[in-house]
Formats: C-alpha cells, sequence, structure tokens
C-alpha cells in the first residue's frame, strides 16, 4: 500500500510502498478512501523537520537540555547517536480521514466490517491508504454525508472544542481572527449554534469565501473589522474573541485584546505568539485560554489507546462525542464543506501537492482532499520484499519490533556485526518496518510476526516489543525451532515464566539442535563488569552489594506502569539489577524483602522508589537501591561491591575503581559501556560456534522470579523465600 512520511532528520517527503498494518486488539483496520491535508499544522511539521539541526535545536530549546543532561552521564557520542536515530525515524503525515472498516480487533464491539467512519489522530488518520484507529478516535459516518466530508472531522472537532473553551451561552457575540479552513468551519459551527459573529482576515479572497457562508460581518481592514465588532455589540466588545490564525506575530492577540469586552474571553486555537499588553489586560480583566486539540481525551493514551472513555456524567464532550456532533451538524446541512474543498488530488500525487503547498504554487489552499483508489487497486499484502541478497551465512535473523530502544540502541549495534544476514524486519507499523529494513539492510519487511517463525531460512530471533508480547512470541519462536534473544523482561508474570520453562525444558530434551534462548540482560557484558568479575572469580567470603539507581520519573499512566502491557518497573526494569548481582555472585537469590515509600502515586508512584534486600544462596547480600525522584542530571547507576578486604565501585558504567591491599586501580571508558554490542555478539557467537553461552537459563529463570517475589513482598510486608 501507499503511505505518505516525512523523515524527521531530513525533511525528505516520501510516498512509500509499505506493507498494510496490523489491526489490534483495541482498534480498526480502515481502507481510506479521502483524507484532509491540514495546511497550517502539517506545514509547520514539515518546516520543522526541514530545518538544520541546529535550527531544529533553536526550535526545541527543552529537547536541548535534555540531551545535554543525558551527554553529561553517558556520554556525548553515544547521546548523540541515539538522538540521531530518534530524528531519523519516519513520521506519518495527515491526522484527519474517511474509509471504510475491512477489519475490527478482537476487544471492539461497536464496529463491523463495511461499516463507513470518519478518522482522526496524528499516527493513526494519516495519508495511506490503510490505517488502523482506536475506537475512541473513529465515528460512524450518517448515510448523507460523503467520505470527503467526513475526512473533515479533526480540523471540525478542534474547531468545535475551541468554541467550547469559550464558555459561550445563549445569545452572546463572537469575533474570530483568522479565516482559513479552522476559522472558516469554527464560523459556521458558532452560526449553528445561533451565535453572531464578525471575523477578520488579511487575505481578501477568504473574506469572499466567509461572506457566501453567512457570517453577520467580516472585514480585511482591522480598523474596520473594530468598528464592526463595536456596531454588533453595541460597543461593549466581544463576548468571546476566538483566534484561528497561524502566525509568529503577536498582532492577533493584541487585536484580540482590543475588540473583547470587559471580562471577555479569548481563546487562542491557531498559533499565535502570546505577549498581550498587560496593562490592556488588566484594564479589561480579559481571560486568554489556549484550546487543546480535540476535547477531553486527547493525547490521554488511556483514552485514546486503550479505548477506556470518560463517562458521560462527568465528560460530556470527549473528541469521540465532539466528533460525532460534528457529523450531526455536516448531515443535517448545519455545514457546508462543499464550498471549503478548493483541490482534490489522487494520493499518488501527494509528494507534488506538498512541494507546491510548501513553494506557494497552484494556490489559494483552503480545503486539500486525498483520495485513495478501489480495493482491486490496492496492494493488501503485509509482507514487502525490498531486495534479494541471499547472503550465506550461519545467522539468519528476523526482528520482531523496532521500537525507539531497538532503532537507536540494538539495531545500529546489531548491524556493525558480521556473519549475519537480516532476513526480515517485522513491527506492527508497516512504515517502522519499511523504514528499519531500508536502513540497515533487511531483504523483507512485514507486519505479520508469524512470517519470520515460519520461514524455514531464518534461525534467530530478536524480540523488541512490548513486554506483555515477549512470552507468547517466546513460547512461538522456540516452538519454530529459533534461536532467541528476548530484550528484557522474560515475561510479567510466574504463569507466562512457567509456561516457557516447560516448552524451552522439553524442546532441550527432545531436540538434537538446542536452541540458545537469551534474555537483555546487558549490564553483565559491559567492560566494567566483566573487569570486576575478574578480580572476584577466585575469592572465598560473600560479597556485599549496594547498587543504586537514579531511574527518572516516569508518568503513571505510562505504558511501562499498566500491569497487563509492561509489568510495572520492577519487572521491567530490576531484573537488569538483579541479573548483574547473580552474574557477580555466580549464585541465585534464595530470598528477598522489599519495602516501598508511602507517597501519592502520581508525584512519587510508589512502586518507583523501593529498597530490595536479597540473599544470595552463597551468602552474598545484594540491596537495590531504586528511586524515580532524584534529578536525572545526578548519576544514574552507582555498584559498590565489598568483600575480603577490597572495595570495587563502578560509575554509570564509564568509570571503575578497585581498592584492595592498600593500591588502587582505575578503569575509564570514553562513553558509557553498557554491554549491547558486547551481548549482541555473544549472542550471534554461541549461533555459530564462536563462544559457549555465559549466561545459563537458571540464571535467567531465577532472575525473572525474583522481580516476581519483590512484587510479592512489597504487597506482603514480608520476606519471601524464592
Amino acid at each position: 500500500m501507499l503511505q505518505l512520511i516525512q523523515n524527521y532528520r531530513t525533511g525528505e517527503i516520501e510516498l512509500a510502498d509499505v506493507a498494510v498494518p496490523n489491526c489490534g486488539s483495541n482498534a480498526i483496520l480502515v481502507k481510506n478512501v479521502a483524507s484532509l491535508i491540514s495546511i497550517g499544522t502539517e506545514r509547520s511539521i514539515i518546516d520543522l523537520a526541514k530545518k538544520s539541526l541546529l535550527g531544529k535545536a533553536k526550535a526545541r530549546p527543552d529537547l536541548v537540555k535534555r540531551f545535554l543532561d543525558k551527554a553529561k552521564k553517558e556520554g556525548f557520542l553515544k547521546t548523540f547517536q541515539e538522538a540521531l536515530g530518534r530524528l531519523d525515524s519516519p513520521t506519518p503525515l495527515g491526522y484527519s480521514s474517511a474509509g471504510v472498516v475491512v477489519e475490527v480487533g478482537k476487544n471492539i464491539h461497536k464496529f463491523s466490517p463495511g461499516d463507513r467512519v470518519a478518522c482522526i489522530g496524528a499516527g493513526y488518520a494519516c495519508h495511506a491508504e490503510y490505517i488502523t484507529v482506536p475506537e475512541n478516535l473513529c465515528c460512524k459516518v450518517p448515510d448523507n454525508v460523503t467520505f470527503k466530508e467526513a475526512s473533515f472531522g479533526m480540523l471540525g472537532i478542534i474547531a468545535l472544542h475551541g468554541i467550547r473553551c469559550g464558555n459561550l451561552t445563549f445569545g452572546e457575540k463572537v469575533a474570530v481572527i483568522g479565516l482559513g479552513l479552522l476559522g472558516l468551519l469554527t464560523i459556521q459551527i458558532l452560526k449553528a449554534y445561533g451565535c453572531l459573529v464578525i471575523g477578520f482576515d488579511i487575505d481578501k479572497s477568504k473574506v469572499e469565501l466567509t461572506k457566501k457562508l453567512g457570517i453577520d460581518a467580516v472585514s480585511d481592514s482591522i480598523d474596520e473589522f473594530k468598528n464592526l465588532v463595536d456596531k454588533y455589540t453595541g460597543g461593549f466588545g466581544a463576548d468571546v474573541v476566538i483566534i484561528t490564525a497561524a502566525t509568529k506575530s503577536e498582532e492577533p492577540v493584541h487585536l484580540a485584546v482590543d475588540v473583547a469586552r470587559f471580562r471577555g474571553r479569548i481563546v487562542v486555537v491557531g498559533v499565535a505568539d502570546i505577549h498581550p499588553d498587560r496593562n490592556e489586560m488588566w484594564h479589561k480583566e480579559v481571560e486568554i485560554i489556549v484550546s487543546k486539540a480535540a476535547g477531553a481525551g486527547s493525547l490521554d493514551p488511556i483514552y485514546e489507546n486503550k479505548g477506556i472513555d470518560y463517562p458521560i456524567g462527568y465528560v460530556r464532550w470527549t473528541e469521540n462525542r465532539n466528533l460525532e456532533e460534528f457529523l450531526r451538524l455536516v448531515s443535517e446541512k448545519k455545514l457546508l464543506l462543499e464550498p471549503l474543498i478548493t483541490h482534490r488530488f489522487s494520493i499518488k500525487e501527494a509528494v507534488q501537492v506538498y512541494e507546491n503547498i510548501m513553494n506557494n504554487k497552484g494556490g489559494p489552499y483552503i480545503g486539500v482532499i486525498f483520495e485513495y483508489p478501489s480495493d482491486s487497486v490496492i496492494s493488501q499484502e503485509k509482507f514487502k520484499k525490498l531486495r534479494d541478497l541471499s547472503i550465506k551465512s550461519p545467522v539468519v535473523l528476523g526482528v520482531i519490533g523496532a521500537g525507539l530502544f531497538g532503532k537507536a540502541i540494538l539495531i545500529p549495534a546489531l548491524s556493525k556485526l558480521s556473519n549475519i544476514r537480516f532476513h526480515t524486519i517485522s513491527t506492527s507499523s508497516g512504515i517502522n518496518a519499511y523504514h528499519v529494513a531500508k536502513k540497515y539492510g533487511f531483504e523483507n519487511a512485514t507486519t505479520d510476526y508469524k512470517t519470520i517463525l515460519n520461514n524455514e531460512e531464518i534461525n534467530s530471533v530478536l524480540i523488541l516489543t512490548r513486554h506483555s508480547l515477549h512470552s507468547r512470541m517466546v513460547i512461538e519462536s522456540l516452538k519454530a525451532g529459533k534461536h532467541v534473544f528476548v530484550e528484557k523482561p522474560l515475561c510479567i508474570n510466574e504463569e507466562e515464566l512457567k509456561e516457557i520453562t516447560d516448552v524451552y525444558l522439553s524442546i532441550l530434551n527432545t531436540e538434537n539442535s538446542k536452541p540458545f534462548l537469551m534474555v537483555g540482560y546487558n549490564r553483565r557484558f559491559s567492560p566494567h563488569a566483566e573487569n570486576l568479575k575478574k578480580f572476584l572469580i577466585n575469592r572465598k567470603d560473600p560479597l556485599m552489594i549496594n547498587y543504586r539507581v537514579n531511574a527518572g520519573f516516569v508518568p503513571p499512566e505510562h505504558w511501562v506502569h499498566s500491569e497487563e502491557e509492561g509489568g510495572g518497573r520492577v519487572i521491567g526494569e530490576i531484573c537488569h539489577f538483579v541479573d548483574l548481582m547473580i552474574y557477580l555472585t555466580g549464585s541465585i537469590p534464595q530470598q528477598v524483602y522489599a519495602e516501598r515509600v508511602s507517597g501519592n502515586n502520581r508525584t512519587v508512584v510508589n512502586n518507583d522508589n523501593v529498597s530490595i534486600l536479597i540473599k544470595f544462596k552463597d551468602g552474598s547480600v545484594g540491596n537495590i537501591f531504586y528511586s524515580a525522584s532524584g534529578d536525572k542530571a545526578f548519576s544514574r547507576e552507582r555498584i559498590e561491591v565489598y568483600s575480603e578486604g577490597r572495595t570495587f565501585i563502578i560509575e554509570d558504567f564509564k568509570n571503575s575503581h578497585y581498592w584492595f591491599g592498600g593500591k588502587t586501580k582505575k578503569l575509564k571508558t570514553f562513553n558509557q559501556e553498557i554491554g549491547y554490542k558486547e551481548e549482541l555478539s555473544h549472542f550471534v557467537n554461541v549461533i555459530n560456534g564462536g563462544e559457549k553461552p555465559k549466561i545459563t537459563y537458571e540464571e535467567i529463570y531465577y532472575s525473572t522470579l525474583t522481580t516476581f517475589k519483590i512484587n510479592e513482598s512489597l504487597s506482603g510486608g514480608k520476606i519471601i523465600r524464592i
């Protein structure tokens, strides 16, 4: 299928032929019939992407500060490479479309294949022949509304939510500044609700179009606009002024303050520099409100991604209910959208269309629609062959998943290793699979991971998906006879751990070729950890280990905290530190006791601030002090080991210090060396016969089980035997 994407690093726009995306359990798969270009929003995205790295830095100083803080801890080169990896991700363009449902997820009951739907949301309702959309971001389209009209949905509800932010009452009078597509929709909705509306724009053609849509008064002259507001409000000024202009100037805000009445409201829906004159604001007691997107639920992952709605008794107008209302107004002919459509193009012309818009050719542009071909013309393949290399290699690799961590860290590290054939990359997003395959030389891209499992050429699988998928994919990969590297954690509950163990041990007992199963516990492969291990190799006494982690705050609504999806940070991250202790002691945990802070679970997420005491079978004791409440600029990890009159410290895997016999030694690396490339190299070398495994399944089993017992101790407040 065709999808329009932009490389955020270079600014290049491409109409890519990618695999059809997967339909998730909480989403629907839609064949687009029409999608609308949001000229202002998409132009700003493209403008930013086309800037140099310095230009991007000037535009986003907040991200520069985060970059510098991270570079201080982890090294400039590593941080810079990660930042470039993030910038290099393809960005889907578009966020408003309409089409026909072709598939529904297992948790969806509101829609059926064949339904006509309007779709909204950045990253979802994009310019592509097929899209996947969560349930709360789409609505059924009334029979008398065309697909082209329904494709205005996102712009319509942005306008509608901006009006709601004005808290209008019956009979109030509204001024609208900016008569682009958003302004024209705003005016029509206001008129549909019975408001008196006065409009302003510096573009005469937009003023003329607005007159045809039933506005009470409109002008392209500032002085005349002020006079019109005085005339229609009896000299009091507008009750509400809505700014729908897109400009870097502060003039729209100054003008809004001028024409607003005493204690009036100003709603900024578009983009304007908000620096009002304080004296004017004070004199009038004017209130300025910045409207956020399309209503309650906007950018809320629980509402948008998981489909959990707000009760109507508490939140009347959500994104979804705003979309239903917008479609109702269109259905009842209260809104006229055909006069707003100035251009229609085939999706195949998309790159040239954007080039013309950016260069101000072929306009003026207001409503610009992309149209899509019929079913018979669109490729519905979930598998795309990009090249045919057929390289002979002992390791033929399939990669499942490519999120930010995978693309920024693991896949780049993997690409530097030899003796690997990059066979197939699978992600749920067609453009992500296409981009990663193209960048790192994979032969194929797919949105169906089972393609990898069913391919007999592939003998090794790298699993980089979200935590909740690990167990299922590990088991399926093992049963398919593949060697498996899974990013931590192995699984997220004891039932999954038992099932993996049963499957893996049964395969080891029956198969001639033994699959190698490895979890991404990279820290044990760090040069700093391996060097420390050498000092401890001949010890007789147990170890005392203190592992302090300044983890950084993760908002409570983040997926990693979800019991179903992420398992929480104890399971998802503390497993790393348990494994390193297992590696250093050469022993398995015997019992554990953990305590957490008593916070509000909002600014202090309780299970993200824990102290854990682990007793090992050889008598060693380890303490993990894990906190998300510290300053991110402070060092992240510090490991202290005490044994037999010796002291060892590792600081952020950049500096190691050893004290023994009155002497000191140091190991310093230029960048943070946390073991990513070393663990992947080991995985590859074990498969091709160059090394014996340095991590056993017993160690993997007990590191995973220990995290479950930590959570049990946190819940019960008692020592738990492992």
